[in-house]
């Protein structure tokens, strides 16, 4: 995982506004995806990788834009922040509590729009990283988050919606503990999930990706306070410090 710029993908069937924001981002030093249909973007997460932030209008002429986070939900945490003409109280409501990490009502206000960006970033993860398309872990094992699968020992596995969340989780902050009440906020925001359900489906997810799930390698158990994700090559490092997500 190296060191580069925050890629965002901005979805938005107003040229004028792709433009705008386009332009506002990359003055910010953000690398900037623009797309005008939800197909488009999700074609370019498959092609490009699981963006750092997703800046998403609610209404565009293929897919709505619940539908689209919900697809980018299924292909890892992706955060987003809704950026539309919608204010009805229960859309926004709604929008918070399944998809978004904020929600903004259009005419934008360009400098608003930017402070809630790097808030969202800022609380979510460790985002000093390009995230590739596939992520080669080592020859054993491959990441595609972007069509929902792991490549393990030349076999392909399928990950299940909360599987591809918590290790898109565990990716981001390779080497790090993350506490395990910020991995469940994470993937279920709108549940009240206890840590045996968070126990069970990283149990699923070592089974598919572990050569011994009994004697795990890529994903490592901080007893008493949560888990990290290690390529064996770092497996005897200890972290020096915890990763909030």
């Amino acid at each position: 995982m190296s060191s580069g710029e925050k890629r965002l993908l901005v979805v938005d069937d107003d040229e004028s506004i792709l433009f705008l924001l386009k332009e506002l981002f990359e003055g910010e030093s953000y690398r900037v995806t623009t797309c005008r249909t939800a197909s488009e973007a999700l074609n370019d997460v498959q092609g490009s990788g699981l963006p750092h932030l997703a800046l998403i209008d609610l209404d565009l002429p293929d897919l709505g834009g619940f539908d689209l986070s919900a697809k980018l939900k299924t292909m890892g945490d992706v955060p987003i922040i809704f950026v539309t003409g919608e204010n009805d109280e229960q859309t926004v409501v709604d929008g918070l509590r399944r998809y978004a990490d904020d929600y903004v009502v259009k005419p934008i206000r360009m400098a608003e729009l930017v402070v809630r960006v790097k808030r969202v970033l800022s609380r979510i993860a460790n985002f000093d990283y390009v995230q590739p398309p596939v992520i080669k872990v080592d020859d054993w094992l491959s990441i595609d988050f972007g069509r929902g699968r792991l490549l393990v020992g030349g076999q392909v596995e399928a990950l299940t919606r909360i599987e591809s969340a918590l290790l898109h989780n565990l990716v981001r902050n390779a080497g790090h503990v993350v506490q395990s009440e910020a991995l469940i906020a994470r993937v279920w925001p709108a549940g009240e999930v206890y840590e045996d359900t968070l126990r069970v489906h990283l149990h699923r997810l070592r089974r598919k990706l572990e050569k011994d799930p009994s004697n795990p390698q890529y994903i490592q158990t901080e007893r008493g306070v949560g888990y990290s994700f290690r390529p064996p090559q770092a497996a005897h490092e200890r972290p020096e410090e915890q990763q909030q997500v």
